[in-house]
């Protein structure tokens, strides 16, 4: 018998300084048996760095021909793709041709590393975006996790500030060229 992945719900006051975007989300996250919680909360911020109408988490783990995030048309084109960690060369090459836009949030503790492998291998995709979490960071945004949880998610410049009830951290957004 399967695991099944464990529910998270989420109320995210969102105010993104940097769009002028302000808005309230109620979300719904499944923690894949193979995720961790630490990539599941980077998932949930690059979630809210690209909010907009039609924005959807996809089966992502369950579904290796999918992203982790994407946007997607009412006519079914998608018009975002984003993944998260370190995807390969060829995998990037791919969601280029599939997407207009793309962008990828490493956020471990090899993402360093991955970047100085890949990075002379996918500049030449100009419609992808690379962006790097702290590590430490995103280890420590992960302590937040609770099966209900009630955010105040700030973004001004390259930095998202996160108040959830009795704890508060920021997490670093850095753009890789």
């Amino acid at each position: 018998m399967a695991i099944k992945p464990t529910i998270y719900k989420l109320n995210i006051a969102i105010s993104d300084f940097n769009r002028d975007y302000y808005d309230t989300v109620s979300l719904t996250v499944a923690l894949h048996p193979s995720e961790n919680l630490a990539r599941m909360m980077a998932r949930i911020v690059a979630y809210c760095l690209n909010m907009q109408d039609n924005i959807t988490f996809t089966k992502g783990l369950s579904q290796v021909d999918e992203p982790d995030i994407w946007v997607k048309t009412l006519d079914d084109q998608i018009t975002l793709w984003i993944d998260m960690g370190e995807p390969s060369a060829d995998r990037i090459k791919k969601s280029s041709r599939l997407a207009p836009q793309v962008k990828v949030y490493s956020f471990n503790s090899k993402s360093d590393t991955w970047w100085e492998q890949t990075k002379n291998k996918v500049q030449q995709f100009s419609k992808v975006k690379f962006y790097q979490f702290d590590w430490s960071q995103v280890q420590a945004l992960a302590t937040f996790a609770q099966r209900n949880m009630h955010w105040s998610l700030s973004i001004s410049g390259d930095t998202v500030y996160i108040a959830a009830e009795d704890q508060a951290c920021e997490l670093l957004i850095k753009a890789l060229t």
